[in-house]
């Protein structure tokens, strides 16, 4: 996981986890079935894991790990290689991120992380009603030490050696309410709080009968996208 120690922007050095357990219920945006999950504090290097448990009760574990990633189309989905999955896993993973969690057993009894209202401040609220436990264990990063680059379809993504964590994402559409749109930022809890954790997800009235028929975003609505 690269080299130890406090990153510019995150204050501590050593790794956290929620002081106490989180319940959430909502609907899950593209399946629209009721989701219930349950964010449980977790020891020091255990990372974010999610407990997918089914109708017979059986639980399966996955890793939030780039290496499980299965699927990128309308949502991230994490699975297990076995046809065990959960998707929409992005909010979540961005408000523990931005927050500065980093050990959290996820429980939840669907497939999918629940939208709640399109974006992250949900699940910020919750955290930082509870607080965090500050752990033994040291706190990891992954060093980036060149320049990464990689194109596809129009889109760009680049990463870069820097000491922090900064973002600079740019988006351009042609609909007029969204349009061209950029944010630099450096990425601390508080700058994540008030830039970032209300970006919503949003979606297009001309293409929700496409969508619908591929079984995607069955739970969207006015309230969540």
């Amino acid at each position: 996981m690269g080299a130890t120690g406090a990153m510019k922007g995150f204050i501590g050095a050593r790794q956290t986890t929620l002081a106490s357990e989180i319940s959430l219920t909502g609907t899950g945006v593209h399946s629209g079935a009721p989701v219930a999950i349950t964010l449980c504090p977790a020891d020091g290097d255990t990372g974010i894991r999610f407990l997918i448990s089914n109708d017979d009760g059986d639980v399966t574990e996955i890793a939030a790990d780039q290496q499980w990633v299965t699927g990128v189309t309308l949502c991230t989905i994490l699975g297990d290689g076995k046809g065990a999955t959960v998707a929409t896993v992005e909010h979540l993973l961005a408000a523990l991120r931005g927050l500065g969690v980093d050990n959290v057993l996820v429980e939840i009894d669907s497939g999918e992380v629940p939208i709640m209202d399109g974006s992250s401040i949900r699940f910020v609220e919750a955290i930082d009603e509870v607080g965090l436990t500050e752990l033994d264990e040291p706190r990891r990063y992954l060093k980036v030490l060149k320049t990464i680059r990689v194109e596809d379809n129009g889109a760009v993504g680049e990463i870069s050696p820097h000491n922090g964590f900064r973002l600079d994402v740019e988006i351009d559409f042609k609909d007029e309410l969204i349009g061209a749109q950029r944010i630099e930022i450096d990425v601390n809890p508080g700058s994540f709080r008030r830039e970032l954790s209300r970006a919503r997800t949003f979606g297009f009235m001309k293409d929700v009968e496409r969508l619908w028929a591929a079984g995607l975003a069955l739970g969207a609505s006015l309230e969540n996208t």
